[in-house]
């Protein structure tokens, strides 16, 4: 007997994750009462230290310019929402969807993709620094709250979905796929010890593919946003740009005279819309061309399964084309970026150098370590740093801190 709860709400499709039928967890748990796996994942993520650190990090602009502008947290709130979405429509597993959407920043360091770069330069000699793979090392040894296990103790299919958010990784004869053949697979993921058994070669559960678009989606919409009330461009800019120019027209012939703030709602709630429709307009194409009978179908496929349409891939080209020199590459950014690149690579050699200034629980063990080690545990510590502690430890450590605004 199905019984249907609200408005839209249909059984779990042949091709969804089954709860049922987790592959498990590293270590065995006995089952919850209440909740399927998926949903404790889900849990276990929002209650994570990791989770609550979002709240200050950046996504692209510095947290204290402005409490209206995203945050990794604000925008893994954006994310979790459009999966959600996609996931109902597509009749998947929602909790493992919401999970997957909630985990896929955790690894983030401070000062966004700035502090990225800058740590992957600083480790470049210790495996670099990669933060999907930096993910999954916090949720399966980082976080240090459960009496029985390191990490978050998740299962395998939200492990699976976290590993694989760009993709396969390696090719059916093991070697690393394009994006890492020069470097190879990042040190964070090959040093979990069961890497090998997350099917690298497959793509993931069509949970996780919608989990990934909806990253794309929210990025388009709401660094345009946030370009806009930043002043990085105007409204004016975009009238060129396919779809969005037409929204624009639209949006004026509909409401004359609407003011900007809701000119910009407006805009970027159209953009999320006809994304999300195009998404599910493809997928349900691919699933009926494709037939998949379960999940694991879903994963042998070959390609992904929920994209973007020819039309639709094109505005996204577009958008991300017009958003780099515009917002990524702003002179007012490009600046804040210069500074908090040197706060990073600044910490991260006087950590290097000074182990014993770390926190007693970092510094725990390295009395005999080797240069390694300590390097991958100063980057594992910066890694963690909110973009406020980041500058206040700078500030703790040198006599002059370069401005972020």
């Amino acid at each position: 007997m199905v019984v249907t709860l609200g408005f839209g709400v249909e059984p779990r499709a042949r091709y969804a994750v089954d709860p049922a039928r987790t592959r498990g967890r590293l270590k065995d748990e006995p089952a919850s009462p209440t909740r399927t796996p998926f949903q404790r994942d889900r849990d276990r993520i929002i209650h994570s230290t990791a989770f609550r650190r979002l709240k200050h990090k950046t996504q692209v602009f510095v947290y204290h310019e402005g409490d209206h502008f995203r945050t990794r947290l604000t925008h893994t709130i954006e994310v979790a929402q459009i999966a959600r979405a996609l996931a109902r429509a597509l009749r998947l597993d929602e909790d493992l969807a919401e999970a997957l959407a909630l985990a896929h920043d955790l690894g983030h360091t401070p000062f966004g993709h700035t502090g990225e770069d800058a740590l992957d330069a600083c480790l470049e000699d210790h495996g670099g620094f990669d933060h999907n793979a930096q993910s999954l090392r916090i949720v399966t040894l980082l976080e240090n709250h459960y009496a029985e296990f390191d990490g978050l103790n998740l299962s395998w299919e939200t492990l699976e979905g976290l590993v694989k958010h760009n993709g396969p990784m390696i090719d059916p004869a093991g070697n690393p796929v394009p994006r890492y053949a020069a470097r190879g697979l990042p040190l964070a993921l090959t040093s979990y010890p069961a890497w090998r058994d997350l099917d690298l070669h497959t793509w993931p559960s069509l949970e996780a593919q919608v989990a990934a678009i909806a990253d794309d989606i929210a990025y388009n919409a709401h660094d345009i946003d946030d370009g806009l009330r930043a002043g990085l461009f105007d409204l004016a800019d975009l009238t060129d740009l396919p779809l969005i120019g037409g929204f624009l027209a639209t949006i004026a012939a509909r409401y004359p005279g609407l003011d900007r703030n809701r000119t910009i709602h407006e805009l970027t709630r159209r953009l999320i819309t006809a994304m999300v429709e195009d998404v599910i307009t493809v997928a349900i194409h691919n699933l009926d061309a494709v037939k998949p009978q379960c999940a694991d179908d879903v994963r042998a496929a070959g390609r992904a399964l929920a994209t973007f349409s020819a039309p639709i891939a094109a505005v996204d080209k577009a958008i991300k084309a017009f958003l780099f020199p515009h917002v990524y590459r702003h002179p007012d950014v490009v600046r804040v970026r210069a500074n908090a690149d040197l706060i990073v690579r600044d910490l991260y050699d006087h950590f290097v150098a000074r182990p014993d200034t770390l926190p007693d629980e970092w510094r725990a063990g390295l009395e005999a370590c080797d240069d390694h080690t300590l390097a991958r545990r100063v980057g594992d510590y910066i890694a963690g740093m909110t973009d406020r502690f980041a500058v206040q430890e700078h500030r703790r450590w040198f006599d002059a801190t370069p401005e972020l605004r």
